[in-house]
């Protein structure tokens, strides 16, 4: 039983070194521990840091990507050493590497594909009271829109079996909990949450400016993932409002042709309510075409499962590059 552990960083060679004094070298039922950190193209000297603290292998970006980017190229390269386990955590030093051991254990046990640290987020003395309220109230609705039961639904304190992680794949730039949450609640994938601590912050966030921005911003991911997974339902539902709203206009417009000779009074019902009926028309042909293309991707997505699944590194001392990354080891120090 193989555990990867890891950790998206940009810029993170101050922090870096208590995250991985921290992280577990030995694990029961675990029969080796990999730890991967993706230097996602930082100007510091992060993978310097990884490399002399403890990490296994540093995949570099070349500039910076992003961390759904980080997130994904760090879980491809995870499996393709072979990994049963996955977990990620960040380079903030925000989750205490200790609780690992927690966190894997219903992976280990069979009774999860997916297992979420809950930060308890009502309850945690390192956010502010104005966060706690956001971050549940975001969270319930994350909840109803990926058909989950999760608390914390942005949490990044997240361990993945090798079926989970194999069929992930994050279309959103700006981040990956939310939709990949939202594709294992889709997919019909065991998640299960375990209680976990917080470290206090040790530096402002880098992918928001502040609550509302990430509300924002994650509210946009809520929508374009739900849409991507269910594109017949939302289509279908906006359509049929439109269409019937529509239909009702033309039909008042008609039973005052029919059968009151005074249609003149409600000529704009059959501009407003034909434009209304044709949208509704409109968007119901696109979430069947919709749903015509996500049976299509699904059918390629099995292709790149097995692609994945095969893609094992059998000669790693002889490892340089890995998706056109650079890869940096033991058996390939790295070189400013």
């Amino acid at each position: 039983m193989k555990l990867a552990i890891q950790i998206p960083a940009y810029n993170e060679e101050e922090h870096l070194p208590a995250v991985l004094a921290e992280l577990p070298r030995q694990l029961p039922g675990i029969d080796q521990i990999i730890i991967v950190v993706v230097d996602d193209g930082s100007t510091d000297e992060t993978a310097r840091a990884a490399l002399e603290h403890g990490a296994d292998y540093v995949l570099q970006h070349r500039q910076n990507r992003g961390l759904s980017k980080a997130f994904v190229d760090g879980m491809q390269f995870c499996l393709a050493l072979g990994a049963d386990i996955i977990v990620n955590t960040d380079a903030d030093n925000q989750y205490p590497g200790s609780q690992i051991g927690s966190l894997i254990e219903p992976l280990l046990h069979g009774r999860a594909d997916l297992v979420i640290g809950d930060r308890q987020t009502l309850e945690n003395k390192h956010f502010s009271p104005f966060k706690r309220a956001m971050e549940h109230l975001g969270s319930g609705v994350a909840r109803r829109v990926s058909s989950t039961n999760v608390p914390d639904t942005v949490s990044g304190f997240r361990a993945f079996s090798r079926y989970a992680a194999l069929r992930l794949q994050v279309y959103n730039p700006y981040s990956y909990t939310l939709e990949t949450l939202i594709q294992a609640g889709k997919g019909s994938m065991k998640i299960e949450c375990v209680p976990i601590e917080t470290n206090p912050a040790t530096r402002q966030s880098r992918l928001h400016k502040g609550v509302l921005n990430f509300i924002w911003k994650q509210s946009g991911a809520i929508i374009r993932s739900y849409v991507l997974y269910q594109p017949l339902r939302t289509f279908l539902s906006i359509g049929g409002i439109l269409f019937l709203a529509g239909a009702i206009l033309l039909g008042r417009f008609l039973f005052y042709y029919i059968f009151l000779d005074q249609a003149s009074r409600f000529i704009q019902s059959v501009s407003i309510g034909g434009t209304l009926l044709v949208s509704g028309i409109t968007l119901i042909m696109f979430g069947f075409l919709g749903d015509a293309i996500r049976a299509n991707r699904q059918i390629s997505e099995e292709t790149m499962i097995r692609q994945r699944d095969e893609a094992r590194i059998l000669n790693l001392e002889n490892l340089n590059e890995y998706l056109g990354h650079p890869v940096y080891s033991k058996y390939n120090p790295f070189r400013s």
